[in-house]
């Protein structure tokens, strides 16, 4: 499953593994909503709500697609959050690990807050 993100200056495609919550999201394709930022983390609400997997984890790689299932939303991380240390990837709590996005996860800096996002099918 591919699954193009866009936002009003640019745009990144992810590839996502079969699990569980990424059938979820695939079913509910297009999504729109809200950018908002943690650190270097870029998250957005959906209309998507499902239970932490057994393989979600807090520290992550860079341009790792995750769901967080406290907030509801996709998280984006490509760098360091407020409680990382040394330079991780940390998000909030526990995330179910989706997939990963196609190349250089620094693209997610021209997110800005509020800037309208879009998910569909890639």
């Amino acid at each position: 499953m591919r699954i193009r993100i866009l936002w009003p200056a640019g745009q990144a495609l992810a590839t996502l593994e079969a699990t569980p919550t990424a059938e979820v999201l695939w079913g509910a394709l297009p999504i729109s909503s809200s950018a908002a930022t943690w650190g270097e983390e870029v998250y957005f609400g959906t209309p998507v709500s499902v239970p932490r997997e057994d393989g979600a984890r807090q520290v992550v790689e860079p341009g790792t697609v995750a769901f967080w299932t406290d907030g509801d939303s996709l998280a984006l991380p490509f760098g360091p959050t407020p409680i990382s240390r040394d330079g991780e990837c940390r998000l909030a709590s526990p995330c179910n690990i989706l997939g990963a996005l196609d190349g250089d996860p620094g693209v997610l800096r021209t997110v800005r807050p509020g800037d309208p996002i879009r998910v569909e099918r890639a």
